[in-house]
């Protein structure tokens, strides 16, 4: 099985994003979702996409978003694919993937195989799919720390490429790709030593333990 990429989500400070490089994950992600705890700023983002500057792909994550909050956080933060993390339902996905001609991700919360099968609604509307654990109602849509059943994705085949995320942290992440062949990982709150605050070095392990 090849080893998986990696993307660093909700990064807020250079020095995570050096890190990140540094340890060769594949992408970054800018978070626009003013209730979280890794919410950037247009002016913040723009910082950080100039300290980018083409080293590493970044994803601007959004949670029912309308179309001028996607287009400021294009602009600043140069992006190269939206991930919708709401309930943004396919044919959401297919306006915001023909109004800004960027890939898009479609984040879909996961606690049982019906949850998984949902993936297939967005066939025709999304570019890739983003399993994350399903949360409480009434909290943060990912970056809470969850797991789900790995298992249930262990003979996916889906339409489109896809990814794992939720509560994927250095100890546990191998176990993950293990169970479930994910071609792609996603880590935010794993990688922290408080919420919102990246650890270089949890980020350097991570990346170690997604791809012995």
């Amino acid at each position: 099985m090849p080893a998986p990429t990696i993307k660093i989500c909700g990064v807020t400070t250079p020095a995570a994003i050096d890190a990140a490089i540094a340890a060769r994950a594949d992408y970054v992600g800018f978070n626009f979702y003013p209730p979280s705890p890794r919410f950037l700023s247009s002016a913040n983002a723009a910082t950080l996409a100039d300290h980018v500057h083409g080293r590493v792909m970044t994803v601007g994550v959004f949670v029912d978003a309308d179309d001028a909050t996607i287009a400021e956080a294009i602009a600043s933060g140069r992006l190269d694919a939206i991930q919708l993390h709401g309930s943004e339902t396919p044919e959401r996905a297919a306006q915001v993937k023909a109004r800004f001609g960027l890939p898009v991700w479609k984040a879909l919360s996961v606690a049982t195989a019906e949850d998984i099968a949902r993936a297939q609604t967005y066939r025709d509307a999304a570019d890739f799919i983003l399993f994350d654990a399903k949360t409480p109602k009434g909290a943060l849509p990912g970056g809470m720390g969850l797991t789900f059943d790995w298992e249930l994705l262990a003979t996916y085949r889906g339409p489109l490429p896809w990814g794992l995320a939720g509560g994927l942290t250095p100890g546990n992440v191998g176990n993950a790709v293990g169970a479930s062949a994910a071609p792609m990982v996603d880590t935010s709150s794993g990688v922290e030593s408080a919420p919102g605050v990246k650890d270089t070095n949890l980020i350097a392990a991570f990346c170690r333990a997604a791809r012995p």
